[in-house]
């Protein structure tokens, strides 16, 4: 075993709670206006009933956002920095975006930021913020893209000229911690125009407002208490959190107000305060000087600097943040040398991860990956009974409240530190998103990862009835189910990495997800058939209808992926039972029913002449939606992501494990005997493979190359940047379908979608999605893993070059992460047209994790900052590293799980 990195070590001392390493972190959200949390309407519209401009006034109720903000765990004391170029007729206190009405693809936030850096436990971390010198452009972006239709490109803050001539402030924000409760701050302010500008610089602290909704008199106090030659001092004061001092380099003055609601200027209503949010706001901007308290103290405080920075120049300002009260030296002389430590520790870090041979832009590719997975921490809150209910100090909720979204899930009570997709556009945990969130921060903070899944199983989260919570704005709907499969995974990855066995983890989630998979049978196969209609399972747009509403033509429409999810959720669960059976022989009997629920989901995907129709298609040799209606059924010949979907529902079984577990053995060999019936719809269950696996599968050999043709056909799926969720076959060839004089149709779309159907940003009828291709290149490991080198296919389809899977998988990851790379060029493909990313020195090495890319040439489309599962990019070139980069054979003999290593 290596020596440890410090990094690791501070891991191990917060696991065990020797030091509390993870009690400060990036926990602020980039948006928390707009958010069904904050909304109180009676209609349900979070956008419109707490807007941008009403966030600098407003108090929250449920969080706090910032720019580059850090909080405690429970979100008491927040940081964040605020900035105003002279220009703006506001201060820049969040990240502006346009609502989901605003946009002409939805909601799309409208800054350039970048997360550069970071170590899981924050002891360092880094970002960077481009500021216009100009006025902020904030008419200008919404008029623009509301005249604008969806078949129009987004109208960006490039496109409006404020770059131009590098007239911009370059502001990076780093943290760096001496100990668990010392956080030091350094600011660095970068003028990169031709001449000198003006800048306020506004580092600011703060307490969320826990006092006002309840009548909560403990209320926390920020003051000044001290002012040195070189440096101010700001106490704040909590009840639970108790007393934190932060050392702020000699201001120009500091400015204090209280953290609550500005009715006068919102409402036409008395302000319960003499001092208000937006206090500091006007007296910088509007000269206000009675807007902020002349006494000193508040809950609210910001350190004003004025700077004047030369065209090149770069200023910094430091300060500090601790629990010591009398620091002689807060920003002295050790300062610079805790932030290169830090540093230097957080290289070893990563160099610990990924030890083989990288190129330097695949590992900046990487760092920046992980660094986005961890600055999209953020503490999240959402109490369902009481925002059901009301607050004792506010007037009662719309009675509409009471049967509107999410009443039914009054049991949820949400409070903790969970990764998001996109702090910004999607600012609350998306239950199947979360699930690949795992896999890379599973490399790099395994107990991090695992909290992750267990606490979304917990009864706090999970509904009663077994059902996962899907997402702020309808917690109902319904996601894939791969809990169980990221489960699994953050199991053999730190397994892998680490050395550590947690099998108190796999039981303690394995136990709570027999629940959900109960619900699933419950409440998803209508018909006690074994075939599942999970209505639009994340995929949106995906197919010919609204998957989750009723059907335009009645009926009901059985999913191919749907029950290929359920498949796969099957077999996720066997292997987690026989892990656990070879400890527990109780777990045998709970994987002989998973291994027969799933010849039963096999069996149903797979029938042929039956009076119904299959959702496998001779004729096209592929998989499809099948729509039942009252006289006949109707195969929706739709090319999509849906008929690959079944390749996920795989597993191999090692024969030293059958001899480990004879109960579980003896069950599996009755099945080939005494059902044949069955067993004819299950690939290859009796068929002995590469080292005398067994292999599950609901894809047989043939229905593997036929599938296989179509999916690595350039033609059709097989884009250079990856699968297409969308085959481009309909591009010429759109399906469409007539009911009652309506033509409901399917066009192939590889950027961002023409339909309004879910609304948002999101497309799959032709882009390319990280999570759906990181589970294909798991598949064909899998397959690969049982068939071995001699079945081959053709890749790409009509190339005449024949390749294993092993070899396939490794080209579509290799294509994937060319999104990012630069090209022969010096082009990323991830940054299309956009000039200023692709040529300038100062944006070329910044990478934006997208939530999807463009089937033809992989530009980067939907949430700019959702690293979250793109972020799985981090997984890919960690393997490319440890085999291709290595011309490393995978290993395929002795019980080893490594060549799954995705």
């Amino acid at each position: 075993m290596k020596t440890p990195t410090q990094e690791e070590i501070r891991l191990q001392e917060a696991l065990t709670h020797k030091a509390h390493w993870r009690r400060w972190g990036p926990y602020l959200s980039d948006r928390q206006w707009g958010t069904v949390r904050e909304d109180y309407s009676p209609n349900g519209n979070a956008w419109d009933y707490f807007t941008h401009d009403q966030a600098r006034s407003r108090a929250y109720r449920w969080g706090e956002d910032g720019i580059f903000g850090i909080s405690d765990n429970h979100q008491r004391l927040c940081f964040a920095i605020a900035l105003w170029n002279g220009e703006d007729s506001i201060i820049k206190e969040r990240i502006f975006g346009l609502t989901g009405s605003e946009g002409n693809h939805g909601e799309d936030v409208k800054e350039y930021y970048f997360y550069l850096d970071s170590t899981p436990t924050h002891s360092y971390m880094k970002a960077l913020y481009k500021y216009p010198h100009a006025a902020f452009p904030y008419l200008q972006l919404v008029t623009e893209n509301q005249r604008r239709s969806r078949r129009e490109p987004e109208f960006e803050l490039l496109d409006t000229g404020v770059f131009d001539d590098n007239r911009y402030f370059d502001i990076f924000v780093e943290y760096a911690k001496d100990s668990a409760e010392d956080i030091l701050i350094q600011i660095k302010v970068t003028n990169r125009g031709t001449e000198a500008k003006t800048l306020h610089l506004l580092p600011t602290i703060w307490f969320r407002n826990t006092w006002s909704w309840n009548g909560d008199t403990n209320k926390p106090t920020l003051k000044e208490v001290k002012s040195y030659n070189g440096y101010n001092i700001i106490e704040a004061s909590h009840p639970t959190l108790g007393k934190k001092w932060l050392y702020c380099q000699e201001a120009t003055e500091i400015l204090f107000t209280e953290n609550e609601t500005n009715y006068q200027r919102l409402f036409d209503y008395p302000n319960t305060s003499a001092y208000v949010k937006d206090g500091i706001n006007d007296y910088i901007v509007h000269n206000q000087k009675a807007a902020v308290n002349p006494d000193k103290f508040g809950t609210k405080a910001s350190a004003n600097y004025i700077l004047t920075v030369g065209a090149g120049e770069t200023k910094i300002i430091k300060l500090r943040l601790g629990d010591v009260s009398d620091f002689v030296e807060p920003l002295g002389k050790d300062f610079d040398a805790i932030f290169f430590k830090r540093q230097k520790e957080a290289d070893e870090f990563y160099q610990r991860i990924t030890p083989y041979p990288l190129s330097e832009d695949m590992r900046n590719v990487q760092r920046q990956a992980f660094a986005g997975m961890l600055w999209s921490k953020q503490f999240y809150h959402y109490i369902l009974e009481d925002w059901l209910k009301g607050d004792r100090n506010t007037p009662p909720p719309p009675s509409e409240r009471q049967n509107g979204r999410n009443q039914e899930w009054f049991h949820l009570y949400n409070e903790d530190i969970l990764s998001m997709p996109d702090k910004w556009e999607y600012p609350w945990f998306a239950a199947w998103d979360l699930a690949f969130h795992t896999i890379p921060l599973a490399m790099i903070d395994p107990d991090f990862a695992k909290y992750q899944l267990d606490v979304l199983t917990r009864e706090w989260y999970m509904h009663p009835n077994g059902q996962i919570p899907a997402y702020e704005w309808q917690f109902s709907d319904v996601n894939p189910p791969v809990h169980a499969w990221a489960t699994w995974r953050i199991y053999k990855i730190e397994q892998k990495i680490y050395g550590r066995t947690d099998r108190q983890f796999l039981e303690r989630v394995f136990q709570k997800l027999m629940l959900n998979f109960t619900w699933w049978v419950n409440r998803k196969d209508a018909r006690g058939n074994n075939v599942f209609q999970g209505g639009f399972l994340g995929l949106d747009n995906i197919g010919v209808f609204d998957r989750s509403a009723a059907l335009p033509t009645g009926g009901h429409l059985d999913q191919s992926d749907g029950t290929s999810w359920m498949g796969m959720y099957c077999l996720n669960m066997l292997a987690i039972a026989l892990e656990l059976a070879k400890t527990n022989p109780v777990y045998e009997d709970i994987a002989t029913k998973f291994f027969e629920h799933f010849l039963y989901i096999a069996d149903a995907m797979n029938k042929i002449g039956e009076m119904e129709a299959s959702l496998w298609n001779e004729s096209d040799g592929f998989y499809y939606d099948v729509l039942h209606l009252s006289e006949r059924q109707i195969t929706l010949k739709v090319r999509s992501m849906v008929g690959l979907i079944p390749l996920f529902a795989i597993e191999t079984i090692e024969p030293e494990t059958l001899k480990m577990l004879p109960g579980f053995k003896k069950r599996l060999e009755w099945f080939i005997q005494n059902r044949p019936d069955l067993r004819q719809n299950v690939a290859c269950m009796e068929t002995r493979g590469m080292g005398a696996r067994r292999l599950l599968a609901i894809v047989s050999r043939d229905k593997l190359r036929s599938i296989l043709q179509k999916m690595l056909d350039e033609s059709e799926f097989f884009s250079p940047y990856g699968i297409r969720a969308l085959s481009r076959f309909h591009a010429e060839h759109p399906y469409t379908f007539d009911v009652n004089g309506c033509q409901f149709r399917v066009d192939y779309e590889p950027a961002e979608s023409s339909s309004d159907l879910f609304g948002g940003n999101s497309n799959w009828r032709g882009p390319i999605w990280f999570p759906v291709n990181f589970l294909l290149i798991e598949s064909l490991q899998k397959f690969h893993y049982y068939l071995g080198d001699d079945f081959k296919v053709e890749c790409p389809t009509g190339s005449g070059k024949m390749m294993t899977l092993w070899e396939v998988a490794s080209e579509l990851s290799q294509r994937l992460t060319r999104i990012f790379l630069q090209n022969s060029s010096g082009q990323r493909p991830a940054y299309g047209g956009k000039q200023k990313f692709q040529n300038d020195p100062y944006w070329r090495d910044l990478i934006l994790f997208h939530e999807y890319f463009h089937g033809d040439n992989g530009a980067g489309i939907g949430a700019s900052h959702q690293t979250g599962w793109t972020g799985l990019v981090a997984k890919l070139i960690q393997q490319f590293s440890e085999y291709e980069a290595q011309y490393l054979e995978p290993k395929l003999e002795n019980n080893q799980e490594a060549i799954v290593i995705v």
